[in-house]
């Protein structure tokens, strides 16, 4: 079992190109702990901020010194960074255009004891409706290693969202499909389709197994990038199967889900499920336990497409 989370592996490429590219910064709202960047911060210390626990001016200093030529990534809790620092993502980063990549950790549910008030499940709508900000879930550590190279590479504005804990990896260091911007078609059906993104991509894989045990074919994509959406390929696994169920750790809406059905309404309409978390503040427990209450979970997803199938 993997033992490495998304934001680990997002520090240890950070570390690797800062030791040739000092224009790389991080920073961080008192968090370099919880983001895995303490690593940084010893290596770099000439490259790391601590602005300590004031999110907004996490993302106006790093607009502004994005505008000075630097290449800031801001790190803070999800559920924080989303909402505290909403005005400041809006219009110092998208609207201004600037360099920045805003990390959003332990998001999600991940912190599920703590609560309502620590949990993101908001964000994909609230980041995805400002226009100019792009929006990432990675699945696992490969593919989050990929998309934060690729990131290096541009100089627009981009929320990514990573949970806080390890996840089972999807892909192999050897064998990581990727294109920027293009969803990942882990498996071909022509039943039902999953799309999934984040932490839901690993369920709705073996939500697959479960319903090719009963003689259904079912295909998966891995979703991570939720903006710009890759609608071909939304449009591809519609047209060719009879339903299709979205997968994701988010309130009900405006998130994939919302996105998928719109795209499917307007070209390719089909018999549609958005598996999510409820429209309420959800239980308290560990990710496992939450996801498994709400079944999304492998047993959950394929039983959803069993009903829809009829």
């Amino acid at each position: 079992m993997n033992k490495i989370p998304n934001r680990q592996a997002i520090c240890h490429v950070l570390n690797e190109h800062a030791d040739t590219d000092k224009e790389i910064v991080v920073l961080c709202s008192d968090s370099r702990g919880s983001a895995s960047l303490a690593p940084f911060a010893e290596a770099h210390p000439e490259q790391f901020v601590e602005v300590g626990i004031a999110e907004q001016n996490l993302v106006s200093i790093s607009a502004g010194m994005a505008k000075a030529g630097k290449k800031p990534f801001a790190a803070s809790p999800a559920c924080f960074l989303s909402t505290r620092s909403y005005e400041q993502a809006k219009v110092d980063v998208a609207y201004s255009d600037t360099n920045v990549k805003l990390i959003g950790i332990s998001g999600g549910i991940s912190y599920g004891a703590l609560g309502m008030s620590h949990h993101s499940a908001q964000d994909f709508a609230a980041m995805c409706a400002i226009p100019n900000m792009r929006v990432y879930v990675p699945s696992d550590r490969h593919q989050t290693k990929k998309l934060i190279e690729n990131l290096l590479k541009d100089e627009k504005p981009a929320y990514i969202r990573v949970g806080r804990n390890p996840v089972e990896d999807i892909y192999t260091e050897e064998n990581v499909p990727f294109v920027m911007d293009r969803a990942t078609i882990l498996r071909d059906g022509t039943d039902v389709a999953l799309i999934a993104c984040g932490e839901m991509v690993r369920p709705a894989m073996e939500a697959a197994e479960i319903l090719q045990e009963k003689g259904i074919s079912a295909s998966v994509l891995d979703m991570y990038c939720l903006k710009p959406l890759d609608e071909e390929a939304v449009i591809r696994a519609a047209s060719r199967a009879k339903a299709v169920i979205t997968v994701e750790e988010h309130a009900p809406y405006g998130g994939l889900g919302s996105m998928v059905s719109m795209i499917i309404g307007a070209d390719c309409p089909k018999r549609t499920a958005c598996m999510a978390l409820p429209d309420a503040p959800v239980i308290t427990g560990t990710s496992k336990e939450v996801f498994d209450h709400y079944g999304l979970n492998k047993e959950g997803i394929a039983q959803k497409a069993v009903e829809l199938l009829g």
